[in-house]
């Protein structure tokens, strides 16, 4: 037999020898000096846009193999770099054609994959067992999320109308709405609510909506505040404090309501700019 802590020692030692070979010293000094020389700034925004893009795969696998939670925090940390990623390029003013497609890209996967796949799961666990063509089809309609989401995606990069507001709903609040769901059935006591998000016409319906919502002719209000003064953030800050207080009293049933509040109360301002 193989005497696995001998191996282990001689590994040790292997390495800690490597660590002080100076050839590897000079290879790392080198390399940064090249960093240094390309101008290493240029290149952060698109690294955070990557980190992104490792967030949403990580979220895929969570998602394959159940684990509904932290696929949903994986996604939370994508989309958490995905805002990062445009300020640190509007900072170091590098924004770029490369960063723009980049980041679609990197949401196609953390907003646009992994809400599918989890409605993809939610069909397969509300599928009749009884009835095998319906329930070997009809999770598959899951990814109608996605199409809608590529689509939209596609779309942001070629319209000039949402440099301050958004048009239809964004991917990364569809793909907060879709995760969450669930976890309010995991994390909820009301059988009321489980019978609802494990009816597969309810998904279908949440699925159709969803895909309509992301690529809806319908103006919703910026998150961003530009002024600092209480006049031109008043819509951003009734949000903020609903939310919050949505989030303290009901958890993980919070967050698809205040999406759904988002969209809601962006129509409410629509009708009032008009008049």
């Amino acid at each position: 037999m193989i005497n696995i802590a001998k191996l282990t020692i001689v590994n040790q030692k292997l390495l800690a020898k490597r660590l002080l070979d100076p050839v590897i010293y000079a290879k790392f000094v080198a390399v940064i000096i090249k960093l240094y020389k390309m101008n290493i700034k240029k290149h952060i925004p698109n690294l955070i846009t990557l980190i992104n893009l490792f967030c949403g795969c990580i979220a895929v696998v969570f998602i394959s193999e159940g684990n509904f939670e932290l696929a949903f925090y994986m996604v939370c940390l994508g989309i958490f770099f995905d805002f990062f990623d445009g300020f640190f390029a509007r900072l170091f003013k590098v924004s770029s054609p490369l960063g723009l497609q980049l980041d679609s890209l990197a949401d196609m996967v953390t907003s646009g994959v992994a809400p599918g796949y989890v409605m993809y799961s939610l069909f397969l666990k509300s599928a009749n067992p009884h009835d095998v063509i319906a329930s070997a089809f009809i999770p598959f309609l899951g990814f109608i999320i996605t199409l809608g989401s590529c689509y939209r995606l596609a779309n942001f990069n070629i319209d000039t109308r949402q440099t301050d507001s958004f048009i239809g709903l964004p991917t990364p609040a569809n793909a907060l709405f879709i995760l969450s769901l669930p976890l309010v059935i995991q994390f909820s006591d009301s059988l009321v609510i489980f019978g609802i998000l494990t009816n597969h016409w309810v998904l279908l319906a949440i699925t159709l909506c969803s895909a309509y919502i992301l690529n809806a002719e319908i103006p919703l209000f910026s998150l961003k505040i530009k002024k600092f003064n209480l006049k031109d953030n008043a819509l951003q800050i009734v949000f903020l404090v609903v939310s919050i207080v949505l989030v303290l009293l009901l958890q993980y049933l919070a967050i698809p309501l205040i999406i759904i509040f988002y969209v809601l109360l962006s129509v409410v301002n629509n009708l009032f700019l008009k008049k």
